[in-house]
């Protein structure tokens, strides 16, 4: 676990696409401040090239994304499609929300590196952030 000293680990917080449900990622947000994280939460309505472009922009360690839609994959791709041509494939991407079971191994296979279904715990979710970030800070 990183302390939280120095640097703090940077999260971009986003809904993509027109799902409206935001309750989740407002509480994941307050969750990953309190474990001393700065998040920027970029909130609803956005398109995955914003997404990786303010990623690049905020120098974050991990994208999370929230989905309520049941298509977080196609997400996703578009997501890492556009990290990919920003030369940005070294930032984490985490997902939340409603994700079917069988969407879990296909998104790991493209990289995801946490898929948080509701009800994940709390300690869950900042501890393996934070093994992430620890581990794009080890890389760079």
């Amino acid at each position: 676990m990183i302390s939280n000293s120095s640097s703090k680990i940077r999260v971009l917080l986003a809904k993509i696409g027109l799902d409206g449900h935001d309750r989740g990622a407002y509480i994941v947000s307050k969750i990953l401040r309190k474990a001393g994280m700065e998040v920027i939460f970029m909130g609803r309505y956005q398109s995955a090239e914003m997404v990786a472009r303010a990623a690049i922009h905020e120098d974050v360690s991990v994208i999370a994304i929230s989905d309520h839609c049941g298509v977080m994959v196609d997400i996703v791709k578009d997501v890492i499609n556009e990290t990919k041509k920003l030369n940005a494939e070294n930032i984490a991407i985490v997902v939340g929300g409603l994700i079917a079971e069988k969407d879990i191994p296909v998104l790991k296979k493209m990289g995801v590196t946490g898929c948080f279904a509701a009800g994940s715990s709390h300690k869950e979710i900042v501890n393996h952030i934070q093994e992430v970030a620890l581990k794009r800070t080890e890389s760079n």
